[in-house]
Order: C-alpha cells, then sequence, then structure tokens
C-alpha cells in the first residue's frame, strides 16, 4: 500500500521536471505539455484515461450540439418577457454577456488543448492548484448539475401541463416529471453514442420553432412595439445591469464540451471548437429571438406576457395555435438539456474519484458511462422534485436553485484562474504578442465569472457558500482513508 505514496512522489517529480523543460526538449509520455506554453500542444495520453473506445467519442457536429443544447434549455421561451421590463437596453446586455461567454469558451479551449481529460474544470483547478480546489470545483459543479436537472424537470412539467392537463392530479404531475428526469437517464445508461444521438437530433428539432420565430419574426418587425430604450428608470446603465442579472445565466453550459473532453474525438481541437461554435450559436438564437419577440408583441403586452414566444408566432400569423407549438418545442428543448446535464452530472465525479477524492463507486463505468454517478445524480434531483410538488416545499426549492447559480461559477472562476496561472508562470517563454492576447481573454473570462456570482445576489452567495462548504466534511473523508491506505 505504500507504492502510491512513492508513485505520488514520483509523478510530481515528472511534473516539476517537465516545467522547466525548454518546448525543445523531449518531454515524458506521461504528462501533458509544458505550462511555459499558454495554448499548448496536444498533451499526451493523461494518467487516468476513459475506458470508451474511439466509436463511442463525440464528434465536433455531436460536441457542439451538446454545448447548444445544455446552454438553451427552457429559460428562452421565457427570457423576453423577463427583460421586457428594463427595455431594449436589455439588448446590450446580451450583447456584452455574449462576448464574455465567448471569451470563458476560448480560455476551456485552451485548457482542454493542455489537458483534455474526462472533468473539465475540475480537472484543471486540480492541476494547478491542488487536491483540495479540484475536490471543490467538482463538488460545486455536481451540485449545480442535479438541482438544475430537478428544476428543469418541474419546469417541462408546466409545458406538458398545456399539452395534457395534469396539473389537477399531484400524482399525475409527479410521475410526470420523474419521467421527463428518468427517460434521458435511460439514454445515458444505455451508452455515450446513445447520448450523442438524442442531444443531436433533440438539438436540431428545438431550433425548428426557434429559427421560425427567431429568423421569420423578423420580417413582421414593427419597431413600434420595441417601447422604450430604458424602461425600469434606473438609467440605462442601471437598466443594463439589471437585465444582466437575469440573463447572466442564460449562458451556463459553455463548459459542456471541456467537461466531457474524455468522451470527444480530438480533443484537443474539437472541445475548443464546440465551446465557441455552440456559444456563438445559442447567443445567435438567443439574441434574434429575443429582438424578434420584441419586435412583434407589443412592449405593454410583452410585460406581462407568460407565453412570449407563443404570443410572438400568434401576432405573426393569428389565430391561438402558438402555445401548442411552443410547448412542444419547450419540452424537446428541455428534455434535450436533461440528456445533456446528466451525462455532465456523472463527469466532474467520476474524474474525482479517478483521483481518489470522490467514493471510487462514481469512477465505475459501463459502454463508456458511469453508471452510478448518473444513477445517483438522478435519484437526488428526483428527490427534490417529489418535495417540491408533494410536500409544499416551494420555498426550500427556490433556495436550493438560487444556490445554483453560485455554485455553477465556482468552477469557472477556478478554471479561469489556472488558466492565468499557467501564463503568469511560463509567461517569459512566449512572444509578448502572444502573451497580451491570451492574458487579455483570461482576465476577460475571469470577470465574467465573478460578474456571474455578483449577479446570483447576497443570498445565494451565503447560502451557496454554506452548500459549498458542506462538501468539505467528504474530502476529509476521503483524505484521510488515503492517508491510512499509504500508512
Amino acid at each position: 500500500m505504500g507504492g502510491r505514496s512513492t508513485e505520488r512522489e514520483q509523478d510530481q517529480e515528472r511534473r516539476t521536471t517537465l516545467m522547466q523543460t525548454s518546448p525543445a526538449e523531449p518531454r515524458q509520455a506521461t504528462r501533458p505539455s509544458p505550462p511555459e506554453t499558454p495554448e499548448p500542444v496536444t498533451p499526451s495520453p493523461s494518467p487516468s484515461p476513459s475506458p470508451s473506445g474511439p466509436g463511442r467519442r463525440f464528434g465536433l457536429p455531436t460536441a457542439t450540439a451538446l454545448v447548444m443544447g445544455n446552454i438553451i434549455g427552457g429559460g428562452i421561451f421565457m427570457i423576453p418577457a423577463a427583460v421586457a421590463p428594463f427595455g431594449t437596453v436589455s439588448l446590450v446586455s446580451f450583447a456584452v454577456l455574449t462576448v464574455g461567454a465567448i471569451a470563458l469558451a476560448l480560455v476551456f479551449g485552451q485548457l482542454a488543448r493542455r489537458n483534455p481529460q474526462t472533468g473539465g474544470p475540475y480537472v484543471y483547478a486540480r492541476e494547478a492548484f491542488g487536491d483540495f480546489a479540484g475536490f471543490i470545483s467538482a463538488w460545486s459543479y455536481w451540485i449545480t448539475t442535479w438541482v438544475s436537472n430537478a428544476a428543469l424537470a418541474v419546469a417541462a412539467v408546466g409545458y406538458l401541463d398545456v399539452l395534457v392537463p395534469i396539473g389537477h392530479s399531484t400524482v399525475l404531475t409527479i410521475a410526470a416529471a420523474l419521467t421527463v428526469q428518468w427517460l434521458p437517464a435511460l439514454a445515458n445508461l444505455a451508452g455515450t453514442r446513445y447520448v450523442g444521438a438524442v442531444q443531436l437530433v433533440s438539438t436540431v428539432l428545438k431550433f425548428i420553432p426557434l429559427a421560425l420565430v427567431a429568423v421569420g419574426g423578423l420580417g413582421f418587425f414593427d419597431a413600434k412595439n420595441l417601447g422604450p430604450f430604458e424602461a425600469s428608470g434606473q438609467g440605462w446603465l442601471g437598466g443594463m445591469t439589471a437585465a444582466a442579472a437575469i440573463l447572466l445565466f442564460s449562458y451556463l453550459g459553455v463548459e459542456s464540451a471541456a467537461m466531457s473532453a474524455g468522451k470527444v474525438r480530438d480533443p484537443e481541437r474539437n472541445v475548443g471548437r464546440a465551446s465557441v461554435l455552440g456559444t456563438a450559436g445559442a447567443a445567435l438564437v438567443y439574441l434574434l429571438g429575443t429582438l424578434a419577440v420584441f419586435g412583434t408583441v407589443a412592449h405593454d403586452q410583452l410585460v406581462h406576457s407568460t407565453a412570449p414566444f407563443s404570443d410572438a408566432v400568434n401576432a405573426m400569423f393569428g389565430g391561438s395555435w402558438g402555445g401548442t407549438v411552443i410547448a412542444v418545442a419547450a419540452l424537446v428543448s428541455m428534455t434535450g438539456a436533461l440528456n445533456g446535464w446528466t451525462l455532465l452530472a456523472a463527469q466532474a465525479p467520476y474524474a474525482a474519484a479517478k483521483d481518489g477524492l470522490f467514493p471510487a463507486a462514481f469512477g465505475r463505468e459501463r459502454r463508456g458511462v458511469p453508471v452510478f454517478g448518473v444513477v445517483v445524480s438522478v435519484a437526488l434531483a428526483s428527490v427534490l422534485t417529489v418535495l417540491n410538488f408533494a410536500s409544499g416545499a416551494k420555498g426550500a426549492f427556490d433556495i436550493l436553485v438560487l444556490v445554483t447559480t453560485f455554485t455553477a461559477t465556482v468552477p469557472y472562476l477556478l478554471s479561469t484562474a489556472a488558466q492565468l496561472y499557467w501564463l503568469v508562470r511560463g509567461g517569459r517563454e512566449v512572444a509578448p504578442g502572444r502573451l497580451v492576447r491570451d492574458a487579455v481573454l483570461g482576465v476577460g473570462a475571469f470577470g465574467f465569472s465573478l460578474w456571474l456570482v455578483a449577479g446570483a445576489g447576497y443570498a445565494a452567495v451565503y447560502q451557496g457558500v454554506l452548500f459549498l462548504f458542506a462538501g468539505i466534511l467528504v474530502f476529509v473523508w476521503m483524505a484521510g482513508r488515503r492517508a491510512a491506505a499509504n500508512a
């Protein structure tokens, strides 16, 4: 048992040697490329590779669909009405947030080139700052995924009620919510190739009605419907910031390809491409869709709308069939998002388990999928869902959902900090122009992540820190077991 400690020391010595090696010198075959290069060349195989064969890995189209599908869940169908009270200044907020999100996507691409392992933000934080930072990243991301999945299921039932009235029965409502959660879980358990197929199909299907409104709506655009530029009375800067607080979390999911890097074919190239393409595609849909709704639905009506895209379709073509179309689109969208987020819910614990920071059961795979992580994450989400509907614990549920707006940004901050760390450490070996470019990109992505934390609000940050630090008990338990094993 004492051999594990010796191997860890030898591994650390190899990493130290590599950090002192110039690009012209040979590299060790067991570690990523030297940290002196901000955009490193392709690293050699990672120490904990996924057993998934090449045939089970995602190509660029599926990886891009994973990013877009996870960013665009059900929120897009309510965003125009949510930001309408602030006026068209909210479109400026969209533009600013898009720049920040793409900067974050580029940083994830650079980090994935350096270390293309499954686990993404967890891997980057642990490599730069050690086990504790890695654990905090994995723990916070895991919390985010399964609580968000519960929220998605609850929202999906609301749209399902438009098609099949079930709201009168608590039993039917719970059964529908659990079905919405477990069907994507079964697709995940069937293997990564099925996850990719479902994600690709659902992403394509959801964009048909969204494109109808986002593109077709521009043909019915009437500037008279826009309303004032700043409608909140806070001034344009205050209105933009207030709108941004709502829109900030529309971009959660930019890390999706990086989190599943071990399942992506040629991850050194495709993770970065998928992150940028998926984020840019989602941003385009968000912006065009919101602009089209703003221009087809009168501002006074939009402020009080509960189904803005339905109202837009009705205004464009007449009749009342828009509600049905949008309900179907929303269900497809959220099912696709649940499919992707269920996969991500198992990836951070999987990577941490391989390093001994999570229980070993999270690191076991079947058909390329961490089965235990999928089942436990969906089970926890199911418990929250049942509590929400059966126990009237709506307040507690809302608090947990708000907490995820904080926990989701912790891995972002640690990842961008890791990128800046490698830049500072190896900056002398890089051309000044390239160093400045990457530094600006890293600082911009860090600032964007910090803005996400600020947008969560004082209560969510306070409660999120308590929720986050509860994981320290798990870290202590696992650390104690490793120490006992190595004694």
